[in-house]
């Protein structure tokens, strides 16, 4: 049985999530290390306070991530594959061996920042269920405003699509949405019109933070974002953590590549559960377990059972 580890993105976080983490030297070791790179106290990111800003989200799931991985490590469990649905790809290519802590907490604190200035006020994204790509297609171009855009961003499953743009043409789509049929269709939490043309140039500012940092060859295959493949390639992972950021998140075929290739047993990463219920729900006859509601001993049990 081949094992996947999945790394959540923006959405997850939860205040104090870092204290969620057991109490472990290797934790110890990781926050300390987030310390010394960021020139800051690593717990200061994830308060409730903290976490209104995109920035402190984004490395907060970063550092969560690094540590839980490491955690397994420690115990002699090492995925057979690793995948990360937006930010949380940075987490995956750390531990896939791709990109150093280091370098992923510059590049990802630099992400955040970017994303947080670029459409201060007036983007956001919203969710559909219950209606196919195409037919959302139809209704976002039928609603279509160049000076309220909305986009097509995240493909969780088929009939789970997130939406991205200016907040007035996102209300058009939604209701729009729900006239046409949609079972649910809402706004979500989320200030900024992440993985639509919109953050361009958020991409290409990462495209060249990325020139001054080494990329390995994987050591752990590695599902894509925006294509949903296993990259090997170094400049192809390079790709994908700079350009998914203003492209949909192709999240249901990453995972069903993973699922192609053997995989029965998916663990989300703390503190996520949303990428266990997507698995639940696409693949009936594997198993999907999150860290955060199974905890980790849990976890390790099944694991290498």
């Amino acid at each position: 049985m081949k094992l996947a580890f999945l790394f959540p993105g923006q959405g997850s976080q939860v205040p104090n999530m870092l204290n969620t983490l057991p109490p472990s030297q290797i934790v110890e070791d990781t926050i300390q290390e987030a310390n010394n790179i960021l020139n800051d106290n690593a717990y200061s990111f994830h308060t409730k306070e903290a976490l209104q800003s995109t920035r402190a989200v984004q490395i907060s799931l970063l550092i969560q991530g690094v540590a839980a991985f490491r955690l397994f490590k420690s115990e002699g469990i090492i995925p057979d594959f690793v995948a990360g649905h937006s930010v949380g790809a940075f987490a995956a290519a750390v531990s896939s061996g791709v990109i150093s802590f280091s370098d992923a907490l510059e590049i990802v604190k630099l992400r955040g920042e970017l994303m947080e200035n670029i459409h201060p006020e007036g983007y956001g994204m919203g969710v559909v269920l219950g209606l196919d790509t195409n037919d959302l297609q139809s209704i976002i171009n039928d609603n279509f405003h160049e000076n309220e855009p909305v986009y097509m961003s995240n493909l969780n499953a088929p009939g789970q699509i997130t939406v991205s743009g200016s907040k007035k043409g996102l209300n058009k789509v939604l209701e729009a949405s729900f006239q046409n049929g949609a079972q649910c269709a809402s706004m979500l939490n989320v200030s900024t019109p992440s993985h639509s043309p919109l953050l361009l140039p958020v991409s290409e500012a990462l495209e060249k933070a990325f020139d001054k940092i080494t990329i390995n060859p994987p050591e752990i295959p590695y599902s894509g974002n925006q294509r949903a493949r296993l990259l090997y390639d170094p400049n192809d992972i390079r790709q994908d953590l700079s350009r998914s950021v203003s492209s949909p998140v192709r999240w249901h075929d990453a995972t069903s590549v993973l699922y192609e290739k053997g995989v029965r047993l998916f663990i989300e990463m703390p503190p996520g559960s949303t990428l266990t219920k997507l698995a639940d729900r696409a693949f009936s006859d594997a198993r999907a377990l999150s860290v955060s509601e199974s905890g980790f001993e849990d976890c390790y049990y099944i694991a290498t059972n």
